[in-house]
């Protein structure tokens, strides 16, 4: 059975190395892993990498440099719309809040005929028609972007966090500071009542210790 590893993206494909044609759902076109059979009797072993998304018009390439091309299937669909675009921009924030899958386009959103979907398009005060056709959903690309950022934003908050533990510590600091001053100006009134016995050496005594305070500190 040939073993498929790489995916060809619609540019490169080339019509004369096409041996046949295979026509897969959304679901089946985000598979890594699988056994699939070619509309002419292909039997392919899709074994990929990594996870990736094959678009209508792509092609698996077989082990011996032949390809075949994938057509995305129609499948049943709502077709979503509203007056109001903000509506529909509500309704593609609720479904990607529940993981739901959803295509996006410059009129319309297209999502899974499905009761509780065709609900909530409802509620968000949108219209919905059942319709057939290929479904391309928002994927993986999308995913990786939102986590990158995600890792960025988090590293800033470890940053801002660090920052603001600065700043509480050095209030604390002054806090000490106010505290062990008192302290020492009680100090220093006991100790100008001592040196005042020994003359002029009380100010001297009580500048120095005074300095002193301010250098530890």
């Amino acid at each position: 059975m040939p073993r498929v590893t790489t995916i060809v993206r619609k540019p490169a494909v080339k019509a004369d190395r096409v041996v046949d044609t295979i026509t897969l759902d959304h679901e089946a076109r985000n598979r890594r892993q699988g056994i699939l059979k070619a509309e002419g009797g292909t039997e392919i072993l899709l074994d990929l990498d990594m996870e990736t998304t094959i678009n209508d018009g792509d092609a698996l390439r077989l082990e011996d440099g032949r390809l075949v091309q994938v057509k995305a299937a129609a499948e049943p669909l709502l077709e979503v719309k509203a007056e109001n675009p903000l509506r529909l921009t509500r309704l593609a924030w609720h479904l990607g809040s529940s993981h739901g899958l959803v295509e996006i386009t410059a009129d319309a959103l297209y999502v899974e005929n499905d009761p509780a979907i065709a609900e909530l398009v409802r509620g968000q005060g949108c219209t919905a028609t059942p319709v057939e056709r290929p479904f391309r959903p928002e994927r993986s690309a999308h995913v990786c972007d939102h986590d990158h950022g995600h890792h960025h934003h988090h590293h800033h908050g470890h940053d801002h966090g660090h920052g603001h533990g600065h700043d509480h510590s050095h209030a604390h600091g002054h806090h000490d500071h106010a505290h062990d001053h008192k302290h020492d100006h009680d100090h220093h009134h006991h100790d100008h009542a001592h040196h005042h016995e020994h003359g002029p050496g009380c100010g001297c005594g009580h500048d120095h210790g005074h300095h002193g305070h301010k250098h530890d500190h």
